[in-house]
């Protein structure tokens, strides 16, 4: 596939590639909070998780989203082909049920054990910056690929419409984690649309109340309709604490052990 011209994931990559350092420089000029542990050991923990995703991925799901949606368009298969909209009407509603499908992958993530423990090693980090976007387990990220890809093939996405998803949601959780803050009257606007890094902020708290909210990356509507909207937490942005209450040390700093952690005993409180 090619936008304007030029192979579409080398395009991604870049776009991607330099949201990321914008991100990064932006918390290097601004930081928003002061983190827990030494950057060094915190990227390298959160970018070598990233390198293992990519490979796993690129390993067992080649096709990916985009190849998904032509594998899908080239055998008219999908539920939007089906309906006769026009194509920037079927570009609009396969973004938004994109971004609900991923909504709910989100919230049951939290809410199913044996996805709660893959999930928790992006939340044990207590830290909270551009990297901890890159922060999965790589079992994880191969089923989350596996249901998006299926997702994709019953909509019957557009190539485009999904390219232009995938992108623009890495770039969102790029700028949802960032260790930055919205000038106020941004925010308030902003977070009437979209999640910002406030709201996502809310959603590393320790305190499970504020754990189990927020689950959106693009839009706030989701979790508005669907009652997991918090707005504020309850120490304020500066105090709160993030991560995992039974984690609150330096283990996450550390690749391997966060590589074992679904598989390791877990405490009573995190079971």
């Amino acid at each position: 596939m090619e936008i304007f011209g030029l192979d579409a994931p080398l395009v991604g990559l870049a776009i991607i590639a330099g949201a990321f350092a914008l991100f990064a420089l932006a918390e290097l000029a601004m930081p928003f909070r002061r983190q827990p542990l030494p950057r060094k050991s915190r990227w390298t923990a959160n970018l070598g998780l990233y390198v293992i995703d990519t490979l796993a991925v690129r390993l067992l799901l080649p096709l990916a989203m985009v190849g998904a949606a032509v594998w899908a368009q080239d055998r008219g298969w999908g539920v939007l082909p089906l309906l006769g909209l026009p194509d920037w009407v079927s570009f609009v509603v396969a973004i938004l049920l994109l971004d609900l499908a991923l909504y709910l992958q989100h919230r049951a993530t939290h809410v199913v054990p044996l996805l709660w423990r893959l999930h928790k090693v992006h939340h044990v980090d207590p830290g909270f910056d551009v990297t901890t976007a890159a922060r999965f387990h790589p079992v994880e990220i191969v089923l989350s690929m596996a249901y998006k890809m299926g997702v994709v093939i019953a909509l019957g996405a557009s190539p485009l419409a999904v390219f232009v998803f995938e992108v623009g949601f890495a770039v969102f959780t790029l700028f949802t984690h960032a260790n930055i803050r919205l000038p106020a009257p941004l925010e308030r606007i902003w977070r009437l649309v979209f999640i910002t890094p406030d709201l996502h902020r809310i959603h590393h708290s320790t305190l499970p109340r504020e754990t189990n909210s927020n689950y959106g990356t693009f839009l706030s509507l989701w979790d508005r309709l669907l009652g997991t909207y918090v707005g504020a937490g309850r120490d304020g942005q500066r105090a709160m604490d993030i991560g995992l209450a039974s984690f609150q040390d330096d283990r996450p700093g550390r690749l391997g052990w966060s590589l074992t952690l679904p598989f390791a005993a877990q405490p009573k409180d995190e079971e």
